[in-house]
């Protein structure tokens, strides 16, 4: 007999449910994993109206899906194609424009790259015209005084997708790359950085709702569209059932082993890429101190853990390590406890509503398990 979540985990259920009585979201879904063994994997509250959210269904991860694309980055690393103190300009000779030559592969992983904030124009612009006008821009003003410490949300990794597109032998795009490298041997064959064009009819009915906060309301938001389904986007295009997500955190744990077998990263590669190596310095984007690994945030709650924005919750240990989307997702393990959270929400209710939300879901969590 299947226990219910909210038998399991009953303060983490009511976080849920009081935002949906908030107008936070509508619905959530949550996965939980502790040495290996799933504590819940359920989806509570609404889809639509009257529908109910499921486990199965896709939903867009934003930003949470960026440590997949690091790790396919870390792979190459391990095969000697790429360096980490290797400057970008030596693969993508154009992103040298406008003072941008010493950049490095490391400066981008670690979100020390200074790029310029502009819009990249994404998903209307085509993948070309993106990765040019990116490698055509400037650098933010006066580097150096720490404004080049700034997450970048998405112009640092059409780079790094660009880079891996170029020493693609087979020539492939980067969703493909992920896919085959990454998804697919993880099991995660329901999530997709970009839906092939051909197969989103047959997805679209699996398609999750989500919903943008306007004047204290939820409203619709138009990302199920097909241009926004099928195109790429390194940073930011991922979704699907977010269980799938906690098969990545938890190949993490194993030391870049998959559930079959099959090793994806060295220890001593995954040793450097949830280590501390940005640490203690002020975010410009953030606007706040956040410790940073190769392409995953590392837990610090040091600098303020009722502040820290995108969190793992009030009780995660010191070298926990994740990443979240904006405004809807998060995905986390805590190596002291083997535990792995995954969850996101279908609603996008601004960046402190979802701050305030996520923490009490993260640390509720910790409670219900015992672990605060």
């Amino acid at each position: 007999m299947t226990i219910p979540a909210a038998e399991l985990l009953p303060e983490t259920y009511r976080v849920i449910q009081h935002g949906i009585a908030e107008g936070l979201h509508h619905g959530v879904q949550l996965t939980v994993t502790k040495n290996f063994q799933t504590i819940v994997d359920c989806a509570a509250g609404e889809n639509r109206p009257g529908e109910p959210l499921t486990g199965d269904m896709l939903l867009p991860w934003l930003s949470a899906g960026k440590p997949l694309t690091a790790t396919a980055i870390l792979q190459h690393v391990e095969s000697g194609l790429l360096e980490l103190e290797q400057p970008i300009a030596s693969i993508i000779p154009e992103f040298a424009a406008s003072g941008k030559e010493r950049i490095t592969l490391l400066d981008l992983l670690t979100h020390q790259g200074g790029l310029k904030p502009i819009a990249t124009g994404w998903p209307k612009r085509t993948w070309r015209e993106i990765v040019d006008k990116i490698c055509q821009s400037g650098t933010r003003r006066d580097r150096g005084d720490g404004l080049n410490c700034a997450y970048d949300p998405a112009r640092s990794w059409f780079i790094l997708g660009e880079i891996l597109q170029r020493i693609d032998p087979q020539q492939r795009t980067i969703d493909r790359i992920l896919r085959e490298e990454i998804l697919v041997p993880l099991e995660m064959t329901d999530s997709w950085m970009a839906i092939p064009a051909d197969q989103f009819e047959r997805f679209a009915s699996r398609l999750a709702q989500t919903y943008t906060s306007k004047d204290g309301r939820l409203t619709p938001a138009p990302g199920n569209s097909e241009v926004y389904c099928t195109t790429p986007s390194p940073g930011g295009s991922l979704r699907g059932p977010i269980r799938d997500l906690s098969r990545f955190y938890e190949m993490l744990l194993r030391g870049g082993t998959t559930r079959t077998g099959q090793t994806l990263l060295r220890p001593e590669t995954i040793c450097k890429m949830v280590s501390r190596q940005r640490e203690g310095k002020f975010d410009a984007t953030f606007q706040h101190v956040v410790d940073f690994g190769l392409g995953i945030i590392i837990n610090s709650n040091r600098y303020g853990s009722e502040t820290v924005p995108y969190g793992f919750g009030r009780y995660a240990s010191e070298e926990a390590f994740g990443h979240g989307g904006a405004q809807c997702s998060i995905g986390f393990a805590d190596p002291e406890h083997q535990l792995v959270v995954t969850a996101v929400a279908n609603g996008l209710p601004g960046e402190e509503r979802h701050n305030q939300r996520f923490r009490e879901l993260n640390s509720a969590i910790y409670e219900d398990l015992g672990l605060a």
